[in-house]
């Protein structure tokens, strides 16, 4: 595949993971995950070293941008910021709208997915069974915490911004969702809105110190036991359709730094109690439809992409 080429697919993979980023309980990670560039965001994240920081500061720019992979990287931010800005306000309007058919979606993208992922394990042997199975469990169990009240000094937005970088890039688990368990959710937002660029300098500094050690962690872990963390990861997707899952009942609302009432808590419940328990629609067909969509969409990028590099 030639440059050109490599970096346009890189540019709309960028772009999935963006749409997914926006929707929370949806892993950028996931979709990293799932369009095959995700070991090279590690390697890429992890490049960031201090002997490359010398080049930056030294003048020597070219190949700063050449050490830490710099084409792949911009087409990918490109890609998650046309996406954010294009995209935000169609899966919003969804989101609100159309709840069930985009969940059911993401469900159907998901699990394909993961399992397409287990796929490429070479050698099963038990370690990678119970890797599946913990990976499937922590992500149950994550999805299900309800959130707490945190205390609102600056140490703590640091230590939460750490914290949810590391989910944006895992697989399976939403970086918003962690930040509306740890209570910070509301808070960023506000900062954002009120410009408090002290808050929001410090949550940044949390987030380049989370993502730099823990993209570490995790790339030396696929070094030495490959087929366990891939094991791992996927369960963290498969255990993540516990929050995708389309059909809720909501427990109890918040109220969002815009004056908005939002769901706050909610619970899974069968589609055909939906209609008794919610008294709306659970519109199976549409969502029916929606995860053969979301099968099918993962099944295209995957002929795709093997297309594009044989070219």
């Amino acid at each position: 595949m030639t440059s050109i080429k490599k970096y346009i697919l890189t540019y709309f993979k960028g772009m999935a993971m963006g749409a997914a980023d926006i929707v929370p309980g949806v892993s950028g990670g996931s979709i990293a995950l799932i369009a095959g560039i995700y070991q090279e965001l590690l390697n890429s994240i992890n490049s960031f070293t201090l002997e490359n920081g010398k080049l930056l500061f030294g003048g020597e720019v070219k190949k700063f941008y050449k050490a830490v992979n710099g084409s792949f990287l911009l087409s990918l931010l490109l890609g998650i910021l046309s996406s954010i800005f294009l995209l935000s306000r169609l899966i919003t309007f969804l989101m609100s709208n159309h709840p069930i058919p985009l969940w059911s979606f993401f469900t159907g993208l998901i699990l394909v997915s993961a399992f397409m992922i287990l796929k490429e394990i070479k050698r099963w042997h038990m370690g990678v069974i119970l890797a599946v199975v913990i990976g499937t469990g922590i992500a149950w169990w994550v999805t299900n915490l309800p959130p707490t009240t945190t205390p609102e000094a600056l140490w703590f937005t640091f230590i939460a911004g750490s914290i949810a970088i590391c989910a944006m890039i895992l697989p399976g688990i939403s970086g918003s969702f962690i930040l509306l368990i740890l209570g910070q959710y509301e808070g960023i937002l506000q900062a954002v809105t009120e410009r408090n660029f002290l808050k929001l300098f410090v949550f940044a500094s949390g987030c380049i110190v989370g993502i730099l050690s823990f993209s570490r962690l995790v790339a030396w872990l696929l070094r030495k036991f490959h087929s366990a963390t891939i094991g791992l990861l996927s369960g963290f997707m498969l255990g993540s359709v516990n929050e995708l899952w389309p059909w809720k009942i909501v427990t109890a609302w918040r109220t969002s730094s815009n004056g908005d009432e939002k769901p706050f808590l909610t619970d899974n419940i069968l589609p055909g109690s939906y209609l008794e328990q919610v008294g709306e629609q659970p519109q199976i067909l549409a969502a029916v439809l929606a995860f053969v969509f979301g099968i099918g969409l993962v099944l295209f990028i995957e002929w795709l992409a093997t297309k594009l590099l044989k070219s």
